[in-house]
């Protein structure tokens, strides 16, 4: 039992290091100038108000979710588009997580999943400190600014079974 979970921690190590790899050498937003972190507050497991008092667009929520450049969420989920290939199998299947996570839910997820999952692969995509091994082109900036977390909300929102 012991050597099998020490070869689930190397593939969980070995798949953190490839999300890391993948995200760093694919993002398109290198060239964009660093985006602020606008404050918000955690009330459980959720942040209750939107992100810069932004309102998300559920279309362009879908093409960041679908896009293996910016948001590559593909790559460790599955989404409910049956003609998009290759999909992962590392997180939950986001079908129907309009029906299960509240949009304030969705949001602390989106935000910096280790608050709930000390443990998780999914790498915060709106906070900037207790990072490791980040390029330095990456350095100081989110990896979505709280507009695209509004849009990939507005999207999953409408993701129900």
């Amino acid at each position: 039992m012991a050597v099998v979970d020490q070869m689930r921690g190397i593939i969980r190590l070995g798949s953190m290091t490839l999300l890391l790899m993948l995200s760093c050498a694919t993002s398109t937003r290198a060239a964009e100038p660093p985006a602020a972190i606008a404050p918000f507050t955690v009330v459980g497991d959720a942040i209750p108000a939107p992100l810069e008092a932004r309102t998300g667009d559920a279309a362009r929520g879908r093409k960041i979710v679908l896009d293996r450049e910016t948001g590559n969420c593909l790559i460790c989920h599955q989404v409910p588009v049956p003609t998009e290939p290759f999909q992962g199998d590392l997180a939950p299947s986001l079908a129907g997580v309009g029906s299960r996570l509240s949009p304030a839910q969705l949001r602390l997820r989106l935000v910096d999943q280790a608050r709930i999952n000390p443990d998780t692969l999914m790498p915060p995509y709106y906070r900037v400190d207790r990072l490791t091994r980040v390029a330095s082109r990456f350095q100081g900036r989110p990896a979505f600014s709280g507009q695209e977390i509004e849009d990939v909300i507005a999207w999953l929102a409408t993701l129900k079974e």
